[in-house]
């Protein structure tokens, strides 16, 4: 079965525990998984299963990171990464080749949660934020084997709500996603107020003009929930200043809609 899916929308924070603290309050979930293999890039997370995708924030261990320079560029916490997951990451690959899209990692790991494939699109070569498409042992199903969230990220999973789009603020959002659009075969189509969007199989990619002086990134993604209204209010007992569905987390826009 074919499929370009949304699976995961990385975060990066300076302070891990606040991160995770405010998440935990507004999903109402555990972390499932924390990945020691992150640690060679001089990081650690954490990873929350939300109905076959994932959430994870990404922290700075150490100076000279590139998480780290990250965050001082974006002048502090943010969107990191869009991750996508598909069937055909050979063909992808010779087409990224084509397209002079550089990937600053090409990775293929096992462990005792499966199998992955991905590759890290360079931001240079894509704009809006870090691109990566990937490949899973559990093929189409969303339910199956996702090596990043290890083993037994089922057991903590919140089915009653998923990630369902990202929007990257962009200094130019038409080229931005034309680029994207390029990248990933699907067309695009434009919005009011100089937005445009991408649709994957579950979700989109939305590029939206610069709102502040944080320059182009991630900046907030949306959360389909069966009962958006309980999120909010666990939003705000968990201190998160927000209103309207829409709250301030990690240096990113929450947007909680109906699912």
């Amino acid at each position: 079965m074919s499929y370009l899916r949304l699976r995961q929308i990385c975060l990066v924070a300076s302070d891990l525990d606040k991160a995770t603290e405010q998440l935990s309050g507004l999903l109402g979930a555990n972390v499932c998984f924390r990945d020691e293999g992150v640690e060679k890039y001089g990081l650690h997370n954490v990873l929350f299963a939300l109905g076959g995708t994932f959430l994870e924030v990404v922290s700075p261990l150490k100076e000279g990171t590139a998480a780290g320079r990250y965050i001082e560029r974006r002048k502090g916490d943010g969107g990191y990464m869009y991750i996508i997951d598909c069937h055909d990451l050979e063909a992808r690959r010779e087409h990224f080749k084509a397209l002079k899209a550089r990937a600053v990692e090409d990775i293929e790991r096992s462990g005792e949660g499966g199998r992955s494939e991905a590759i890290h699109l360079h931001p240079k070569d894509t704009g809006g934020c870090l691109l990566s498409v990937d490949r899973h042992s559990g093929g189409d199903d969303m339910m199956g084997e996702y090596l990043w969230a290890g083993p037994s990220w089922r057991d903590e999973m919140r089915g009653d709500m998923a990630l369902s789009g990202a929007t990257m603020q962009c200094d130019d959002p038409q080229a931005t996603a034309s680029r994207w659009a390029d990248l990933l075969q699907r067309p695009m189509m434009e919005l009011d107020g100089g937005a445009w969007e991408i649709a994957m199989d579950n979700a989109y990619a939305r590029f939206v003009p610069l709102a502040d002086d944080r320059g182009e990134g991630l900046s907030g993604i949306e959360l389909a929930c069966a009962d958006p209204a309980d999120a909010a209010k666990r939003a705000h007992a968990a201190g998160i200043a927000g209103k309207d569905g829409l709250f301030d987390v990690c240096g990113v826009k929450v947007r909680l809609s109906p699912r």
